[in-house]
């Protein structure tokens, strides 16, 4: 995808509201192969799992706040870290508007998960205390 800096000007001469991290293609290439090709066999696992019944589908709500989060923070450190002539304005919603709204999902990731984790699930799949009070990863 390349740097979304402002086009027609030499990077030594655009501002940045954070500077981004200097790692070469073949570097990114090398690390973000793998880690695409991980993520996939990942959800793969995940998906296979819930379709069949032996991974507790209120997990989801665990997880999928948290791939939403990844996406804003992916999003969010391009914009902050895009060059410009003048402000990022970008930048400054991104921290503004987006600081918060990425704490409250990571909040209700971690309570629900540590929710579902203490409660874990009966054997008859029901939600509940199983009375040991110690977490219970059967739910996981």
């Amino acid at each position: 995808m390349g740097r979304q800096d402002h086009e027609g000007l030499p990077p030594g001469e655009l501002d940045h509201a954070v500077r981004p991290w200097d790692i070469g293609d073949g570097t990114a290439a090398v690390v973000g192969g793998p880690a695409v090709v991980l993520a996939g066999v990942g959800a793969a696992v995940l998906v296979r799992g819930a379709l069949r019944g032996t991974w507790d589908q209120r997990w989801w709500g665990v997880l999928g706040p948290l791939v939403v989060l990844g996406l804003m923070a992916g999003v969010g450190w391009r914009i902050v870290t895009a060059g410009t002539v003048g402000a990022n304005i970008g930048a400054g919603l991104v921290i503004i508007l987006g600081t918060p709204i990425a704490a409250g999902i990571l909040l209700w990731s971690v309570a629900w998960g540590v929710w579902l984790a203490w409660h874990g699930r009966r054997a008859g799949g029901e939600v509940g205390g199983g009375g040991s009070g110690v977490l219970d990863s059967r739910g996981v």
